[in-house]
């Protein structure tokens, strides 16, 4: 068994896609929810970004993938953090010490790159939470997973609920954001910044550069999506913002419901309520195929868990967010 490095360079297809399926393997035993489909997570895990840069490392015995984990490591803000995912070992070699080793590798890695805050998500039960809390990490937030089943959705009920509101409207678009609309996607995420986080976690850096970026992946990726946008009537700046992500195989039926956010000036008027509704609606007219659209959120951010309650998600699963001080 050896440790070795993914070159992100060329990405050799053998040693990606074997850390994926030792992700999906593993993975299968705690979550029924979606995995993401390997294009994607090429994008994500193999690829450096100008907000981060990335590793992956996999173990490796008799020429196949055994496990191994991918790190990131921010750029443009936090620098003193690294973040895990995937980390996993196949059901096959688990309860052989080689999650321990990997760990062990991983925090050499951290500390190789100066960074002092190592994070990592799992299931709040299963194999992972118990794996993360033996190795001394810590619980920093809890967050809740929702579905909801559209096959089961009073869709005439959700169109009533939808609010009017005075002196703003929304405009939409389905795929990539183009260039023109990238510095407004980029005011609008720095909304993020409000939502519940690790307390050693910074304000992110969400630059043009960085969303353009983020857009530019969404079809090698593999997927589509459909974003609205709220903007105020008297000047048309960007109040708020929410998307949608499908596979663009269509090759099940679930969608990813992404980031929902108003901007501090313009809350009050029930903006997220109107683009959820909205955008969800849009989504049932244009992907008649999708079933279940699933979403994260915080446990303790009670305002968007209202919201989406009220839309009819239900709880699918809780999932722990950890922390290790290296």
């Amino acid at each position: 068994m050896r440790i070795q490095p993914i070159s992100l360079d060329d990405q050799p297809d053998d040693l990606v896609a074997g850390l994926y399926d030792a992700h999906v393997a593993a993975a299968s035993a705690d979550d029924t929810g979606p995995q993401p489909r390997l294009p994607r997570f090429r994008r994500d895990v193999c690829a450096h970004s100008p907000s981060g840069r990335a590793e992956v490392w996999v173990a490796v015995a008799d020429g196949k993938v055994a496990g191994g984990y991918g790190l990131s490591l921010p750029m443009l803000d936090n620098t003193h953090i690294g973040t895990v995912f995937p980390f996993a070992v196949r059901p096959e070699h688990q309860r052989r010490g080689l999650g321990t080793e990997l760990f062990g590798h991983l925090l050499d890695r951290l500390r190789h790159h100066g960074r002092r805050l190592l994070l990592a998500e799992t299931k709040a039960t299963g194999t992972g939470a118990r794996f993360a809390r033996a190795r001394g990490m810590k619980v920093a937030l809890v967050e809740a997973r929702r579905m909801l089943d559209l096959r089961k959705v009073d869709w005439a009920a959700l169109e009533r609920m939808i609010p009017e509101v005075a002196g703003y409207h929304v405009e939409r678009f389905a795929g990539p954001a183009g260039p023109e609309l990238v510095p407004d996607l980029a005011t609008l995420m720095g909304g993020m910044n409000d939502a519940p986080r690790d307390s050693g976690v910074e304000d992110s850096n969400f630059s043009p550069q960085r969303l353009r970026h983020r857009e530019e992946g969404i079809v090698p990726g593999g997927q589509t999506c459909y974003t609205s946008i709220a903007r105020r009537d008297s000047d048309g700046a960007p109040a708020g913002y929410t998307r949608i992500y499908v596979n663009a195989d269509r090759s099940d039926g679930w969608a990813g419901q992404a980031d929902t956010t108003v901007l501090g000036a313009h809350r009050g008027h029930r903006l997220g309520l109107l683009l959820k509704l909205g955008n969800l609606l849009w989504l049932r007219e244009c992907e008649p195929h999708v079933e279940r659209v699933i979403t994260w959120n915080a446990t303790s951010n009670t305002h968007m868990l209202a919201i989406n309650e009220a839309m009819g998600f239900e709880l699918f699963d809780e999932w722990n967010a950890w922390r290790m001080e290296v």
